[in-house]
Formats: structure tokens, C-alpha cells, sequence
């Protein structure tokens, strides 16, 4: 199993973030000629599809580095991490399509609050008291982010969530727990891994869009979305898998959230994301979360 110091693992899980930063404005573009399913379903055959042909070329070389294939045993983790990795991309490109996406982008922080809390729930890893608080000023700052335009801090009453920005955060858990089933088998081919979970969710997913009748995108369009895919999913999920074997599942969600601010940027500048007063606030809060986190 190749393995990093703790230096080159938090390089990788940082490019993983920068990599990924890229999908939200992008995709809410698409979104425009694009049906979610069908764009959500792309991007992970896209990322399935490169990484799956980096493994072939790999393989092919003599000095090639020996990686520990997936086990019978690893076939839970697999299925729940395929499972919800159809589950979390359809929930995200149709919150997507309804909300800002520098909002969007930053509500993605709210994974490193799923990771953390279904890590210690479920597979026992520690989560200490500067964790907890980070944890907190995330999840403020995901309420704030999570109301409809309208609300203000002077009319409390009329205070409404929007519903694209909670199935957002509602695939920020599946996420969450998907990087938990991920760390499980972490010690595995991360190649192997993302290929697996990129064309079996991606497949999951065109299943489920032809099932409802979503059209088929125009060739130019899949071109893009599976480059993106690739690009954005699979080489960042690719660094993530190998950043989580040095650092932990938590640890390399909170390096990883410096994604959600760089595609906010990104969503602010080049789409024209309007930045209004309660925007800013969260910005802040959910700033400091993300630096407890990474210090904790």
C-alpha cells in the first residue's frame, strides 16, 4: 500500500479540494442545457471512465507500483459507497438548479459536520472539543446560508428555508457518510476505488434519469460534462482517497473544505452570484468553522 507523509497528505487533499472547486459554477452553467440526473450521472461516468484508463496505463508498466486490490470482504463498503454516491450528485445538481451556486459551494462545507459526526456514530474515531466547536460554527453558518432570499435578521418571522439549499445539505450527508464507507477501504487500489464508484454510479444514475424520462444531453454537452467529471470527481477523488490514508476521514474533510470558498469565488466572479449581508455573515462563520476544523 503506498502511503504519504502527513505534508504530502494534506497536498493532496488540498488539490483534491481545488480540483473539485471547479465543478459548482460549471455545473450550474450546464444546468441551463442539461437535465440534473442526466449531468449528475456524466460526471461520475466521466470520472470513472479517465480514472479507469489511468489504471490501465498504469498496469501496463513494468516498474508499476503494486497496489492492494479490493477484498470480498471490502463488497459492503463498496455497494453502501456506490449506493450513495447515486444518491448525493442527483440531490446536489437539482439543489444546484435552485439555488446560487456560490451558496451551494460553500453549504458543501456542511460535510466536514456529516463526516465527523457519522465517523464517531458509526466507526468510533474521536472527535475532540475544538472539533466540536467548529462543528457548531459550521452548521450556524449552514442555517443562515439555507434561507430563502428574502429572509432578513429584523423579520425573523417570515424566516424560510430554501429547498434547493436543503437538498444540498442533505447530500452533503450522504457524502459524509460515503467518505466513511471510502476511509473502510481506504488501504485499497484508490484507482480501482474511484473506477468502481464513478462508472457504478454514474450508470446507477443515467438508469434512474431514463427511468423518469430526462433527455438525452446533445453529444457536445456529454463530451464536456464526462471531461469534467473527470477532471473535477475522479482526480480529486483520487487524491482524497490517498490524502484519507495518512490523515483520517475528519481530518482530510477539513482540508478538503477549502473547495466550497474557492467555488464560491469562482460562482461570484464569473456567474454574477449576488454577495448580500447575510451571505458575507455566513462567509465568516462558516470561515472560522473551517479553520477550528483544520487546527483541530
Amino acid at each position: 500500500m503506498k502511503t504519504f507523509s502527513n505534508k504530502t497528505a494534506i497536498t493532496l487533499a488540498i488539490l483534491a479540494a481545488a480540483l473539485y472547486a471547479i465543478s459548482t459554477p460549471v455545473s450550474k452553467v450546464l444546468l441551463q442545457s442539461v437535465s440534473p440526473t442526466m449531468l449528475a450521472a456524466f460526471l461520475y461516468i466521466g470520472a470513472g471512465m479517465g480514472m479507469g484508463a489511468m489504471m490501465l496505463v498504469r498496469n501496463l508498466r513494468k516498474h508499476a507500483k503494486h497496489e492492494e486490490r479490493l477484498q470480498r470482504g471490502d463488497l459492503l463498503f463498496v455497494v453502501a459507497m456506490v449506493s450513495l454516491d447515486i444518491l448525493a450528485p442527483i440531490m446536489m445538481m437539482y439543489g444546484l438548479k435552485t439555488c446560487s451556486a456560490a451558496n451551494a459551494s460553500l453549504l458543501n462545507n456542511f460535510e466536514i459536520v456529516a463526516t465527523a459526526l457519522i465517523a464517531l456514530l458509526f466507526f468510533g474515531e474521536a472527535v475532540t472539543r475544538r472539533l466540536w466547536l467548529a462543528i457548531g460554527f459550521v452548521t450556524t453558518a449552514s442555517i443562515l446560508l439555507s434561507l430563502n432570499a428574502e429572509a432578513s435578521f429584523d423579520t425573523l418571522d417570515a424566516l424560510s428555508f430554501s429547498n434547493g439549499s436543503l437538498l444540498v445539505l442533505g447530500a452533503t450527508v450522504c457524502w459524509g457518510l460515503e467518505n466513511n464507507c471510502t476511509r473502510q477501504i481506504a488501504n485499497r487500489d484508490p484507482m480501482e476505488i474511484v473506477t468502481i464508484k464513478g462508472c457504478g454510479s454514474g450508470l446507477g444514475a443515467l438508469g434512474i434519469a431514463l427511468v423518469v424520462g430526462e433527455p438525452w444531453p446533445q453529444l457536445h454537452y456529454i463530451a464536456i460534462i464526462v471531461l469534467l467529471g473527470f477532471v473535477a470527481y475522479g482526480l480529486s477523488i483520487f487524491c482524497y482517497t490517498y490524502a484519507q490514508r495518512t490523515i483520517g476521514a475528519s481530518k482530510t474533510s477539513t482540508y478538503y473544505a477549502l473547495a466550497p470558498f474557492i467555488g464560491a469565488i469562482f460562482s461570484i466572479i464569473l456567474l454574477g452570484d449576488a454577495v448580500t449581508l447575510l451571505f458575507m455573515v455566513a462567509s465568516v462563520i462558516m470561515a472560522i468553522g473551517c479553520w477550528i476544523a483544520a487546527k483541530y
